[in-house]
């Protein structure tokens, strides 16, 4: 009995945190146009602290600011919209009490307080990918989860009721450090990688060498049985669907809930293409050629998702990859593994790669371009935060060790949520391989 209640104790604490989560990552998305509004501010009290003779040179500030407003008002239509069609996957208006433990944090993961998601849900595309936690919180460390599609339900059929719209209510927002509404700019400018005609440069550089190496290696796709690609890391989920729609079961994987909700968003919700406008460079007044390019509009999607082609069997599954895909159910479950700016996200690489190698049949191959840009290798004044940071030929070292065989190996040249008419531009020179897996690899993959 005490054991059957501290795990009740556990999962109360686990779904409040989550709640917390989530709700400080709604509001940093309610909280970006009054945070653009103050980068206004600052810069109109710059400009009014300018002497009267360096005003006079720059008459059409004032002008500019408004311009400014505009296109945050843009961005901010296209937001409130995505969050006024989003169906939080738990109820969000319930009160958060810890009072049976001092210190919940310590007996849960960290990172169910980041921006991810602690549990999965898969569902598949085009007409409802949504990002979940379920009540049975799934991906517990001691579950025997197994990530599935579940039921779908055309997004014209999909009411947006009053309840569900409660957690929009001022009284839930928070207010949350500026570093969180950075994170939707980061969107912002994400979204015209994956999904605006303006991306169309970077996602050849990044997607079609991937895209053209799966066509070749799986020349005889199958209607009745097609080959299964798995996508970790796969932000707002464009490469995913390329994936599909070339004939693949393909599965994106993506931890961020930021990215979640707004993939989700673009997949099932929009109508046609280029129906929604944003302007995504606003935000940074460094290496603009003009004010023009800096306030230009962009339209997206540049698509219609649910119009492209894709292979039944599409789905988004949100969740920590290691949490997920570490399940018995996935062993040897997938013919591909297509990573693109993914594997420098862990903390430990080589159990990405441990990983990899065991979701892979005998014989599967593994895709990956991308850097080695390792995301916790700054983490300053965190003694317990790991970051292992292999070179590149180490990594290839590692793979070889868990029976994964090369076979096609460069560098390809690409940038990554660049804006293409900035006098910046940061380049990669990204490792592109093709990998496969040998027969009679174990489990332990050694």
């Amino acid at each position: 009995m005490e054991a059957e209640e501290e795990q009740q104790r556990r999962l109360k604490i686990e779904e409040a945190l989550e709640i917390q989560s989530l709700r400080r990552i709604i509001s940093a998305y309610l909280n970006y146009p009054d945070a653009a509004e103050e980068d206004i501010r600052r810069y109109e009290r710059s400009y009014r602290k300018l002497p009267p003779a360096h005003k006079a040179l720059l008459p059409h500030y004032p002008e500019k600011f408004q311009r400014l407003r505009r296109c945050i008002s843009m961005n901010s239509h296209f937001i409130f919209g995505m969050l006024q069609v989003f169906e939080p996957p738990l109820d969000m208006s319930q009160d958060i009490e810890f009072s049976e433990d001092p210190h919940p944090e310590s007996a849960i993961k960290d990172h169910l307080v980041s921006d991810g998601i602690n549990a999965c849900s898969c569902e598949s595309a085009p007409l409802r990918i949504t990002c979940s936690v379920s009540d049975q919180h799934c991906c517990e460390e001691d579950s025997n989860h197994t990530c599935r599609p579940q039921g779908l339900t055309p997004p014209n059929e999909v009411p947006v009721t009053s309840s569900q719209q409660q957690w929009l209510e001022p009284p839930l927002r928070l207010n949350v450090p500026l570093v969180d509404v950075d994170k939707v700019r980061c969107i912002i400018r994400n979204i015209v990688r994956d999904w605006a005609a303006e991306g169309k440069k970077e996602r050849d550089q990044c997607y079609n060498p991937i895209l053209e190496e799966l066509n070749m290696l799986f020349p005889n796709r199958s209607k009745e049985s097609p080959p299964a690609c798995l996508v970790p890391g796969a932000g707002l989920g464009r490469l995913a669907l390329e994936i599909s729609c070339l004939g693949f079961i393909s599965q994106g994987n993506e931890f961020s809930y930021y990215m979640m909700i707004c993939s989700s968003f673009i997949l099932n919700q929009s109508q046609t293409a280029g129906e929604w406008t944003i302007c995504p460079w606003i935000h940074s007044n460094c290496n603009s050629l003009s004010d023009s390019d800096q306030l230009r509009p962009v339209s997206i999607p540049d698509i219609h998702p649910a119009s492209a082609g894709i292979t039944e069997g599409f789905s988004m599954c949100g969740g920590d990859f290691v949490e997920v895909y570490s399940d018995s159910s996935q062993v040897g479950a997938w013919d591909a593994v297509v990573t693109c700016f993914f594997i420098d996200t862990a903390h430990n690489i080589i159990e990405y790669i441990e990983i990899i190698s065991k979701l892979l049949k005998d014989g599967g191959v593994w895709i990956n371009l991308g850097p080695l840009l390792y995301h916790f290798a700054d983490v300053y004044g965190q003694e317990d935060e790991m970051s292992i940071e292999l070179s590149l030929e180490d990594v290839k070292r590692v793979a070889v060790s868990y029976g994964l065989e090369f076979e096609k190996e460069s560098t390809i040249e690409t940038t990554y949520t660049t804006n293409p008419r900035s006098m910046m531009q940061n380049r990669y020179f990204a490792a592109f391989w093709t990998m496969r897996k040998k027969s009679g690899i174990g489990q332990s993959g050694i």
